[in-house]
């Protein structure tokens, strides 16, 4: 198993974990997790980086619409907005590389 998965794999589990128990941190841990993964393995395709920007915008606004589902609607709410924290931490490192790829050359 690669480090990227393994990283992914532990923003699933936060990002599951904060959907349960409302710990304080969870958010800045989910982001930082997803810095990490995107510096480790950064994407040099365009399309690529502009798909995590559309999961890490539109997942929480789509999301919200689970908490029609009587039960489980919060859960899961909850647990998409925090892989859409990773994934926009992973864009946020994608996209400082990209930039620092454009201006370095200068």
């Amino acid at each position: 198993m690669s480090s990227e998965n393994i990283i992914i794999l532990l923003i699933a589990i936060l990002a599951a974990v904060g959907a349960f128990v409302d710990i304080e941190y969870v958010p800045l841990g989910l982001v930082l997790l997803g810095l990490v993964a995107g510096f480790m393995n950064p994407s040099t395709d365009m399309a690529e980086r502009t798909g995590m920007l559309l999961v890490a915008l539109a997942l929480p606004i789509v999301a919200n619409q689970l908490d029609a589902i009587p039960v489980a609607g919060t859960y899961l709410n909850t647990f998409c907005d925090g892989v859409a924290g990773g994934v926009a931490g992973m864009y946020l490192a994608n996209f400082a590389i990209a930039l620092y790829g454009r201006i370095k050359p200068a």
